[in-house]
């Protein structure tokens, strides 16, 4: 530190010893970014195949897997357009708007989770919670992977010329 009072010396922090945010140590981003990725694809295909059977197989009313599956289909096409955002996994902006996306999802999940608490069977429920779980784990990866990308708001722009 420079003290600039004229009766004592002019001294200087070292850099070690200096505290603040360039002291900050950088997280790896690629295994959470590799994270996120399985746990997209996992996600897509269970909710697109898996869901479908498993709930055909395990509802009492056997409803048809061809159905189920161009249902979610339906249902996953704001997924199937964030894949490449995901896939890349480097602007904050691209993986915030994903983020709202899948907390849409994950709200939607548990919402169909608790309403089949009342009435269905423990498979069923399982069914459901596996595909509550893996969107609630997407979120997680998508938090942590936010956080340690560079910030968004401390961008140095170019002066107009």
């Amino acid at each position: 530190m420079v003290t600039n009072r004229p009766d004592s010396e002019t001294t200087v922090t070292p850099p070690e010893k200096r505290v603040g945010k360039s002291a900050k140590v950088k997280k790896p981003i690629a295994p959470i970014r590799q994270r996120l990725l399985m746990t997209w694809l996992a996600w897509l295909v269970y909710r697109l195949i898996g869901l479908p059977v498993f709930i055909s197989v395990f509802n009492p009313s056997n409803p048809d897997i061809v159905g189920g599956i161009a249902w979610q289909l339906l249902w996953l096409v704001p997924a199937f357009i964030l894949t490449p955002w995901i896939v890349r996994g480097r602007s904050p902006y691209a993986l915030l708007i994903a983020s709202m996306f899948t907390l849409v999802y994950l709200g939607a999940s548990g919402v169909v989770l608790f309403t089949r608490a009342y009435g269905s069977s423990w498979a069923e429920i399982a069914v459901y919670l596996v595909d509550f779980l893996l969107l609630l784990g997407i979120n997680i990866w998508l938090f942590i992977l936010l956080k340690r990308l560079p910030s968004m708001n401390n961008v140095v722009k170019q002066p107009r010329s």
